[in-house]
Order: structure tokens, then sequence, then C-alpha cells
């Protein structure tokens, strides 16, 4: 990146400084999607001084990495060491090395995009829980930090490791995507001048990402920007989804394939749902791909409100992907200012209202501190008519409330203050009563409305209890 100092990320930096004081050896797991920022943000918070760095490359031969990881050692210890043919014998060079190494503070070891490092037969990851269970974890003054773009490696090869890493890890940090506050202040740090509903449209597109987010240029506009970056024919970010699944999946065409069935519904699916749509058979190697997704950021799996435990809805909720299949995927586009003249189409506006509901449902605890119910336990559901004469009656978002109040809430996308209409009030009364009368909640109903440009005063206005505008999601 080009962005040299860390935007955001406070409870992040935090946490990082909590951990270098302890009195114990660390071995931190830093793991979220691919182009988040986790390498920047460690090579940032330590300045880039460590006592050795060395990460993993793409599709590269165990050979090849032992290569790599021999010149990096040799280039901090400034001695040459014999280059090795295993990772045994790797790690114990890596030893030798840091049994010498004299300083007053940590150690701090980085090993980055670790699951490229675990090819097949690669006999890596034996040797680093052999090289961190007999020498790094007895050794006060270590700080070993990993990363990984493959969240489902990280999670189902260290975090549940049944091996010599079981219960290993002593800290971790799972980085998200910037907020729309950590994105203004991004772009503001970045002399990018934008309104707040073009920065959420913005979002919408790249999804906080923030290595996205560094290739906009202050001299265009939004539009310009994304035309740049989407539309034109060597833009940066025109085949962006197929190497972003094709590097954290070894057989990423039925990933890919669930992420272009979700994407069609802005309701998400039951996963009975997906497996006829998509004709993979409901089983084990369907649950992974689901998992997987999911621990990746890609998806989320939502609770129902009637049946927690069953009929879970699975929904799309990362924007590039949505973006990018809506405007460029299967499409012949030789417009270079494709998205400027798309802008208030039908097509245009179809996306917004899918893409906004997510920004909403990214925002949760902004929603929270708008209705004043920070400190309150609550939970979020979705919930759908199970009744086949109210087959489209859906709730996208249920806040249920320690307090006894139970919030439905609607989102709406809108260029100005969004009007309840007679047709839309009777809509949302009967979404109320349905919901009542078949959950049979005895808990009080508020209707709140997240819009862009909040709601205009009418005779319906004062059918709503609460409502949360554009703004309240920069809380």
């Amino acid at each position: 990146m080009k962005t040299t100092k860390i935007i955001g990320r406070e409870y992040e930096i935090q946490q990082l400084t909590t951990f270098l004081s302890s009195d114990k050896a660390e071995f931190l797991v830093v793991y979220g999607r691919r182009r988040v920022g986790k390498t920047f943000l460690i090579k940032q918070f330590f300045n880039q001084k460590f006592t050795f760095y060395f990460s993993g490359a793409e599709n590269a031969s165990r050979q090849e990495q032992l290569f790599n990881f021999a010149t990096a050692l040799n280039e901090y210890s400034g001695k040459q060491h014999p280059l090795v043919d295993s990772w045994q014998k790797a790690f114990v060079q890596l030893k030798e090395y840091l049994q010498n190494v004299k300083t007053k503070g940590k150690k701090v070891i980085f090993i980055d995009e670790m699951p490229w490092l675990d090819n097949a037969k690669s006999g890596f990851l034996s040797a680093f829980e052999y090289f961190w269970n007999t020498y790094a974890s007895a050794e006060k003054d270590i700080f070993l930090v990993v990363c990984g773009s493959s969240t489902s490696w990280i999670v189902n090869k260290i975090f549940k490791n049944r091996g010599g890493l079981h219960n290993r890890v002593t800290r971790q940090i799972s980085l998200q995507p910037f907020t729309l506050a950590e994105t203004e202040q991004f772009l503001k740090a970045k002399k990018i001048k934008m309104s707040r509903l073009q920065i959420a449209e913005c979002y919408m597109i790249m999804g906080g990402i923030p290595y996205y987010l560094e290739q906009l240029e202050k001299q265009y506009s939004l539009e310009q920007n994304i035309d740049n970056l989407f539309f034109k024919k060597n833009g940066i970010l025109r085949d962006e989804f197929s190497r972003i699944y094709h590097s954290l999946f070894k057989s990423p065409e039925k990933y890919m394939q669930i992420i272009e069935i979700l994407s069609q519904k802005r309701k998400g699916l039951l996963r009975e749902e997906i497996v006829k749509l998509s004709k993979i058979p409901d089983g084990g190697g369907l649950t992974t791909i689901l998992e997987e997704l999911e621990q990746c950021g890609f998806i989320s799996i939502n609770n129902n409100f009637s049946t927690p435990k069953i009929n879970k809805l699975f929904q799309l909720t990362d924007f590039y992907s949505l973006f990018y299949i809506h405007f460029i995927k299967n499409r012949n586009i030789s417009d270079s200012k494709f998205w400027s003249n798309t802008i208030n189409t039908p097509l245009h506006n179809s996306w917004t209202g899918f893409a906004f509901e997510l920004l909403c449902l990214k925002h949760i605890e902004q929603i929270r501190r708008k209705l004043g119910i920070g400190g309150v336990i609550t939970y979020t559901f979705s919930w759908k008519s199970k009744k086949e004469e109210n087959d489209n009656v859906q709730i996208d978002l249920i806040i249920d409330r320690a307090d006894n109040v139970i919030n439905i809430c609607e989102m709406k996308f809108s260029r100005k203050e969004f009007v309840i209409t007679k047709e839309y009030d009777k809509e949302l009364q009967n979404k109320i009563w349905t919901f009542a009368e078949e959950t049979h909640t005895k808990k009080a109903l508020h209707t709140t409305l997240l819009t862009t440009y909040g709601v205009k005063r009418n005779a319906y206005w004062n059918n709503i209890q609460s409502e949360v505008g554009l703004d309240d999601l920069f809380l």
C-alpha cells in the first residue's frame, strides 16, 4: 500500500500493544479476507522492524519456498546459511539464529501468507508445530505473528488443529473491512472529497477493503474512478473476482457457483434451495463450502427468528462479489464509461436496494447506538413467513431486545427523503401483523426505518417508532 499511516484500527492497535507487553511467549494469528490489510497493519505497527520476517509465495514449490526462507534468514542474520531441503532443517536454522539475537524487548517473528507454505507433502506444518512446541513457546521474549488470507485454512489447520498446534494459539485478531467511519477517514487521508452518500455508494461497491480504496484517485469523481477501475479494458479491479476465489480455494468453481446463485436472491436462500439451484449434493462437501465461504467473509448465515437452529438463511455479504456479478460477469462491456451511463437506470436502482441492505447489516452496532440500546443485550435475526399465502412476507433485520422490545427494521435506499405511501404503509402493517400472529411474541413491536436521507413527515410517518439515517451509520 502507498498509505503509510494506519487509518482506524484503534481496537487492533490497542490489542497489539497489550500483547507485546506480556511476560510470556505469544503466538498471534491475524486472519481476514484477502486485501483487507493484514500485512499492512502488522508491518506498520512494528514499523517493519522484525527480528525475522518471511512470506509464503503463491503457487511456489517447497524448494522455492525454502530458498525464499533462506534468503530472508541470511538477510536478517547477516550470515550465509546453507540451503536446506526440508522445513525441519529450516526451522532448526531459525532457532539457532534466534538464540544468538540479543534484544531488550520481544523478538518479533512474522510469517506472512502461511497457507501458501503448506503445500501437499511439504512438511511445513509439522515442522512449524515442532518449532513452536519445543522451543519458541518456552521463550518469554518470543512474539510470533502469522497471517493468512485463506481464513478457512487458518480455522481448520490452526484453530481446529487436533495435533501439535491444538490450543497453542495465545492471541488472535480477525481483521474486518473498514466501517463507513474508517472508510471516510481513509478517503480524507488520501485527500479524496466525497459526500457521505458517495462514500456509502463507494462502500457498496468496494466493501471497505483498503486495497480497493487505495486505487481511487483524487482528481476523479466516484463515477469516473469506478469506470477506470472496473470498466476500462485493463482496469485493475475488473478481473479481481477470479483472482480472489482461485487464491483462497483449491477447487474454486463450486464456491463461485454458490456466490453467483446467492447474488440473485437479495433475501438469501435456505440450504435446500441452494442444493436445488446448484445441483451440489446435500452433504458434507456442501457444508464445507458454505462454512468456508462464511469463514472468509463472503456470506453470512442468518438465524430464523422462529426456528434459530434450523431454516438458516445463507446470504451473500461480499460487496465486491455482488457488484462484479451484477455489472461485469457475462457482459461484453466495451463502454469504458459504463458505470457513469448506468446511474439511475433500473439495473443500477435494483443493485442499490440490495447493496444498501447489506450496508445496514454490516453496521448493526451503529444502528444499536442510534436506537439507544448499546447497553442492552440484543440478538439479530431474519424472518420469513411459513404460510403459503404469505410467501412474500419477509423481514430482513429483526433486533430482539432484552428489554421486551423487538425492532422490525426496513431498509430503503433513496436519493431524497423516503416517503411512506398509503400502499407501503399497508404493506408494512401487514408484515408486522403477520409476524406477530405467526411468532406469538408478547414483546412490543417497534417499526424502524433505515434510510439514506430520513423519512418525510406525513400522515403515515407516525406509524413508525424510530428511524436511522445514513449519517448514523458513520457513528
